[in-house]
């Protein structure tokens, strides 16, 4: 089972529908005791991060949640989900994030914010989240911040938006996707079929499910 978090400020069918349809068995739970036993975990991202960030710490989300990091559950964090795995972000004030990667959440400091569209990804060939998705590809992304990772390694693919910055961001069981694959079509849910993979036990060599 993956499991989606509700934390009261997301949409969540649309993901749901995603991993439903690449054949994944999906959950959307309200209560962090629903973690257990998952064999996976989603974090959709719609709302502002410290508003977030309150909202998973009031009701008790975050220990339980790093707890099943720790033990390597496999976790996807998309757009805001994503920017919550760092350690702080400057929207609205400063914020304090989850801490599970090193570095920091930034707005755009110059062009169009947010971006909204689709734009390319520049793919590293060792990303497992992207394996078999193509140099170049293009997803749908909506945000006004990026995130800014102290460690290059965790960066899997990267997107030009007046700057380059983080769009894919790998570290042991942990994924994180700025854009959306649920809304980036064919390619999108072959990301989310990746991760489904992972869920399952499977091992992954140099990007390539084996």
């Amino acid at each position: 089972m993956i499991a989606i978090i509700d934390y009261g400020m997301s949409n969540l069918r649309s993901v749901q529908r995603g991993l439903e349809t690449v054949g994944a068995d999906v959950r959307v739970i309200r209560t962090p005791s629903e973690l257990a036993g998952a064999r996976g975990i989603v974090l959709p991202g719609d709302g502002a991060f410290g508003q977030t960030m309150s909202n998973l710490a009031q009701d008790g989300w975050i220990e339980p949640l790093c707890a099943a990091l720790e033990r390597g559950v496999p976790f996807l964090g998309i757009c805001l989900g994503m920017q919550l795995l760092f350690e702080t972000s400057e929207e609205l004030g400063e914020h304090r994030g989850l801490g599970i990667l090193r570095g920091r959440v930034k707005k755009f400091p110059s062009g169009k914010v947010p971006q909204i569209g689709w734009n390319q990804l520049r793919v590293q060939p060792a990303s497992r989240l992207l394996a078999g998705v193509p140099d170049q590809t293009f997803v749908y992304f909506v945000h006004s911040y990026y995130c800014e990772p102290l460690d290059p390694e965790v960066t899997t693919a990267q997107t030009e938006y007046g700057l380059d910055y983080a769009s894919v961001v790998e570290r042991g069981n942990i994924w994180g996707a700025q854009f959306h694959p649920e809304k980036s079509g064919k390619l999108g849910l072959r990301m989310l079929d990746n991760f489904r993979k992972t869920t399952e036990g499977r091992q992954w060599i140099n990007g390539v499910n084996g």
